[in-house]
């Protein structure tokens, strides 16, 4: 090619080639060679002149941007997702790739030469937008924006465009550089999101029954919804920002309950738990409270959510479900009770009977047997406290049949002073204090003694070496069912009983009315006292509370129901004397061989001649045919007709025959005694004595043959009292824990 160049050079003057050219070692360079005809004097060409540059570099530098830009529009070429071409400085298109074409459907002979502002909608162009977006390109370098283009079919895409401003070495504006993405999917997606996170917000605000909030990584309010507002009492102005330990109590706050929560929550994830919060006014409610720990993606924790449901109703209700769950046991629990103790005490007062019965003709026949003497009264006093320990029972399980009257307290505990003063002993200080306001009680006065005698012996043993003081006072209260554990409610008189003794354990303190549940050691209590005193304050109506600190004493409360009369004379106070029964026949009714010999034995005391029948049937025949007096029956008997039931087919058939029914316990003797004299055994001659005075005076004829009720209502059936030394009486010791 260079070997043409001096011919060229002849013709024109001067020749410009570039070419490969060897070195003498034989080495390619490429070359820039200028040939220009060297000419005489004359103008006549004598040669050329050949002026050659090495030009290697520089060719491989352009073969080299050539190559870079060819392989840039190939990439430009190839990408798909992405618009990419260029604008002039006016915003004419002047190139296209295949991503641009896919894009918005244009090929580029289609598109080039094209202004770009035909991809905008109708609505941006008229706004101006295309002009604008390349003013702020030529003005920042850099424009970025997203919106809705249109494709070459009319249909409409959400856009990230990115427009760059192209300058040359002098920083004219050449044109702009144009990046399209079509990111209508993800748009959607966040538009679902800004919708779900709106219906959320909207879900959250409108929740009114649960407080749902979130916490910073301190715990500090971070918003706050309707729910905790209404739950808590605070807007969100009031407490976003400030710490949620506020919604503590003071005594959780104290021991770092806010703190251990969140510290929970950061390590397991979640913390859930019940318990006492406070509202804005301080009033406090149960809450059920659960905190979960809220990550980043790199498992940072950046805050807590709160739930809190106010459960007060729902925990009142567990509780008062818990409360009638505990009393039906315990009514099931009295149920059994009564039902063992109504069966083991009709046999065992029965037993008590005979060995009693028995014990006086001992006494008779050891007469001058100091020593025999001693063993009778032994077993008489053994007789004595199971009787004692049966009634405990049946008053526990309220199977003791009740005879409540109007009472005045303060003259009642004021009488029983002495039988107080003896029980304690004399380190022991009695002090009574009863206002003379107090109201009546209706009470079975001689289970009310018992009580206190109980009572008292507790509180003795319960005082260090025997000495302390017990204090009795008496206030009126009216209770609401939420003020005691038996929900009464109504008038009450609050009968307390205070020791300075050595009080009771708390683990201890809700047995003690448990029947048999004693704290003393062997042969110094039944456990029992206590047992009797539930069961009288209970089947008067009432209830009994107790409270107890170790070292400083005990306090036992009786809440008995204040009486709708006035109290009367107080009975049991005249003297029942019998009157001579010489030449008087008696029908006697028992079953037992054995009760039958010492009942007959005591009737014959009293002057009755005596007739035995050993069963219903056998009674009323000999109520037929023979003459009697008056009639002592059993109620528990063998056969389809029990004593009950007999002596109402005798009273049917005799009307003024005086009456008087016995029993070691019967379920209908309550209903019994509203129209017959009850005695219950074991009983001694003194008070079938009475019991048989007091049927005949019941029963006295006005002379026409008419009988007189004497009393509109029956009398308290007689009841075997026996009154000791407490001290030496086992039998009266209630064997409890030491109040």
């Amino acid at each position: 090619m260079l070997r043409a160049a001096p011919a060229h050079a002849s013709l024109v003057g001067r020749a410009e080639e570039e070419g490969w050219l060897i070195r003498k070692d034989g080495s390619r360079f490429w070359a820039a060679s200028v040939i220009q005809p060297v000419r005489d004097g004359r103008g006549r060409a004598v040669g050329f002149a050949n002026i050659s540059r090495d030009m290697t570099e520089r060719r491989a530098a352009q073969q080299a941007l050539y190559e870079s830009e060819r392989e840039f529009r190939l990439l430009v070429q190839a990408v798909k997702d992405c618009a990419i071409y260029m604008l002039d400085p006016s915003g004419i298109v002047v190139n296209w790739n295949s991503g641009a074409e896919r894009l918005k459907g244009y090929s580029a002979a289609e598109i080039v030469g094209q202004h770009f502002s035909k991809f905008y909608t109708r609505e941006d162009r008229m706004a101006g937008m295309p002009s604008r977006v390349l003013e702020s390109a030529a003005r920042d370098g850099h424009y970025e924006a997203e919106g809705w283009r249109v494709r070459k079919d009319g249909g409409r895409f959400w856009a990230a465009v990115e427009v760059d401003a192209i300058r040359d070495e002098n920083n004219e504006l050449i044109g702009f550089a144009k990046v399209t993405r079509d990111i209508t999917e993800r748009q959607i997606a966040q538009q679902s999101l800004r919708e779900t996170t709106r219906q959320f917000r909207r879900l959250v605000e409108g929740v009114t029954d649960y407080a749902l909030f979130m916490l910073d990584p301190n715990g500090l309010v971070m918003n706050w919804n309707s729910g905790a507002q209404r739950i808590k009492g605070y807007t969100a102005d009031e407490i976003i920002g400030q710490h949620f330990s506020r919604f503590y109590t003071e005594r959780d706050r104290a021991a770092g309950l806010p703190s251990r929560a969140l510290q929970t929550a950061a390590q397991v994830g979640r913390y859930e738990a019940e318990g006492w919060r406070v509202r804005k006014d301080g009033s406090l409610f149960w809450a059920n409270a659960i905190i979960d720990r809220i990550t980043d993606e790199k498992g940072d924790v950046v805050g807590f959510a709160k739930i809190t449901r106010d459960i007060t109703e729902r925990r009142n209700a567990q509780l008062a479900l818990q409360e009638a769950q505990a009393q039906r046991a315990q009514a099931q629990k009295m149920e059994a009770l009564g039902q063992l103790t109504g069966g083991v005490a009709h046999d065992f007062n029965n037993l008590l009977m005979i060995v009693g019965g028995h014990v006086q003709t001992l006494k008779k026949l050891l007469a001058g047997d100091k020593k025999g003497q001693r063993a009778a009264e032994a077993i008489e006093l053994a007789a004595k406290r199971g009787a004692a320990l049966t009634r405990q029972l049946l008053t526990f399980s309220r199977r003791q049949t009740f005879h409540p009257a109007t009472a005045i307290l303060g003259e009642r505990v004021e009488a029983f002073r002495n039988m107080l003063t003896t029980s304690l002993g004399n380190s022991i200080r009695l002090m009574i204090s009863i206002p003379a306001e107090t109201w009546p009680v209706q009470i079975d006065a001689n289970e009310f003694e018992l009580a206190l005698v109980n009572l008292a012996l507790n509180a003795r043993d319960a005082m260090p070496q025997q000495s302390g003081v017990l204090s009795i006072s008496a206030e009126n209260v009216t209770l609401s069912p939420e003020q005691t554990p038996a929900g009464l409610q109504g008038e009450f008189v609050a009968l307390s009983m205070a020791d300075t003794g050595c009080g009771i354990a708390p683990d201890i303190l809700p047995l003690v009315f448990d029947p048999f549940f004693t704290t003393k050691g062997p042969n110094k209590g039944s456990g029992l006292g206590l047992s009797q005193v539930h069961g009288f304050a209970h089947q008067s109506g009432g209830t009994v509370a107790i409270a107890s600190e170790l070292g400083r004493g005990t306090c036992v409360t009786l809440y008995l129901p204040r009486a709708k009369t006035e109290a009367g004379p107080r009975a049991g106070q005249g003297d029942s004397r019998a009157e001579p029964h010489e030449g008087e026949v008696a029908l006697l009714v028992e079953d037992n061989p054995e009760v039958a010999k010492v009942t007959e034995q005591m009737i014959k005391q009293l002057g009755y001649r005596v007739q035995r029948a050993d069963s219903a049937a056998a009674a009323l025949a000999l109520a037929d045919c023979t003459q009697f007096h008056i009639v002592v029956s059993d109620i528990v008997m063998a056969g389809s007709m029990d004593g009950v039931a007999l002596v109402r087919a005798i009273r049917e058939r005799h009307p003024q025959l005086p009456i008087v029914l016995v029993t070691g316990y019967s379920g209908s003797a309550a209903a019994a005694e509203l129209e017959f004299t009850v005695l219950r055994k074991p009983f001694e001659l003194s008070d079938l004595s009475r019991a048989t005075a007091k049927a005949v005076a019941e029963l006295r004829s006005d002379g026409s043959g008419n009988v007189i009720r004497l009393h509109g209502r029956r009398a308290a059936p007689e009841q075997h009292r026996v009154r000791q030394d407490p001290s030496n009486d086992p039998g009266n010791d209630p064997g409890d824990v030491p109040a």
